[in-house]
């Protein structure tokens, strides 16, 4: 990663490959998981490459910025298959490929029958007969045959067999060349994936990634007996990057949002507790690494003193909090701030103070930017006063600075 880079976050990469049907349409896209915006290939596919691809996609771009309305294949490895790690987002869009290389056990194909059940459709990856997952042609919903080697006996035999169940859509996948598209045309396949076709397209963006001792905090605070909403909120918040990814995490809630949310709070109940730790769970997984500390701290200033000035102008503190560090936000990722706003499930007064200045909240934020550039043209009509506001800004800074100190740890450097 390069210093610009460095200085804007962390910058995270998703491979995309589209799917296409006998017409030449796109019907769905498979994320892959990629390393580095340059990488052709994968260079992983574990529970580490399948974790990261999942809060990449979810709590990052957004699925719908990602696939738009079409269906989204994701690789799942066995621990995923087995429940030792939860999927966290609802079934829906979402098609589950059971990976060649999961060992098809009876644990793994009782854990693909969960899925299933769960509403969660599946798909044979790399599909030949054999190495036992046969057993779950009963369950799945799409079969994807390597048409790669033109081996015809071998492809027309496996694709025969799987006409067995009507239920299944054959997926032709490394389309490579011309007559590999022409076989999968002549056998009958539904869906074809491959470079003839179009390869694959890394995308990019940058991001604030949360710190690991926070969410090590925060999902201790979720395993206990007994859930104390308060303390798990005030977790969220003491982390910029944790924060906006439990916003954006709340997209993933049953497949849609019924409303929108103002504050952490309300996207920590609409989440639930056992929600947000399934996504802190992966995040760990994913092992994102930090920006630096003087960043953290600005964007955590920022939202403290939006909070603490926001009741004497009138606005709702916890909303206040979310406008300024959504602001600080921003300006960590280089991105304007209306940009980084449409992809989150943000109340109208909160979106119109961050994009449009507008009302109690967006007072609070032309406010805090004042003091912090020091216009005097702002300020002299502001209804906190000079002193009010050195005294708050002070003590913002001094909360924020303990803070990030305290998330990342006295060995942190930036």
């Amino acid at each position: 990663m390069s210093a610009s880079e460095a200085s804007a976050g962390q910058i995270v990469h998703v491979g995309r490959q589209p799917l296409y049907n006998p017409a030449g349409d796109v019907v769905g896209y498979e994320l892959l998981f990629r390393g580095g915006g340059a990488e052709v290939a994968a260079s992983r596919r574990n529970a580490y490459a399948t974790s990261q691809v999942i809060v990449n996609a979810f709590t990052e771009f957004g699925l719908r910025e990602l696939v738009g309305n079409h269906t989204c294949f994701i690789n799942l490895t066995r621990e995923f298959i087995v429940g030792e790690l939860a999927l966290p987002f609802e079934p829906g869009q979402v098609v589950l490929e059971v990976l060649e290389t999961v060992e098809m056990d009876d644990e793994a194909i009782a854990g693909a029958a969960r899925l299933v059940e769960q509403g969660y459709p599946i798909a044979l990856d790399d599909f030949v007969f054999g190495l036992g997952h046969e057993r779950l042609l009963d369950i799945a919903s799409y079969v994807k045959i390597d048409v790669l080697d033109g081996d015809v006996t071998r492809i027309t035999s496996v694709a025969e067999e799987c006409r067995r169940y009507p239920h299944i859509k054959l997926v032709a996948e490394k389309v490579e060349a011309p007559q590999h598209l022409m076989l999968a045309q002549e056998l009958g396949f539904e869906l074809y994936q491959g470079y003839a076709l179009s390869r694959t397209q890394v995308v990019s963006i940058a991001t604030l990634a949360p710190s690991r001792l926070r969410r090590l905090e925060l999902l201790a605070a979720l395993t206990g007996a007994e859930t104390d909403l308060d303390h798990v909120v005030s977790i969220v918040i003491s982390d910029p990057g944790l924060s906006f990814r439990v916003l954006r995490a709340t997209n993933a809630a049953a497949g849609g949002l019924a409303r929108r949310v103002s504050s952490v709070h309300e996207a920590v109940v609409m989440l639930g507790g056992r929600r947000i730790r399934e996504w802190v769970t992966l995040m760990l997984v994913s092992d994102i690494a930090e920006v630096a500390e003087d960043h953290l701290s600005t964007a955590m200033a920022r939202a403290k003193l939006c909070q603490t000035i926001a009741p004497r102008l009138d606005a709702s503190a916890d909303s206040a909090f979310v406008v300024g560090l959504l602001w600080g936000v921003a300006d960590v990722l280089g991105v304007p701030v209306s940009d980084l706003v449409a992809s989150l499930p943000l109340a109208d007064d909160v979106t119109a103070a961050l994009v449009h200045g507008a009302g109690p909240l967006g007072e609070v934020l032309e406010t805090a930017r004042g003091y912090e550039g020091a216009d005097a043209s702002i300020l002299s009509h502001s209804k906190v006063s000079p002193a009010e506001l050195a005294k708050a800004y002070l003590s913002a800074v001094g909360w924020s600075v303990r803070t990030v100190r305290g998330v990342l740890g006295p060995t942190h450097s930036s």
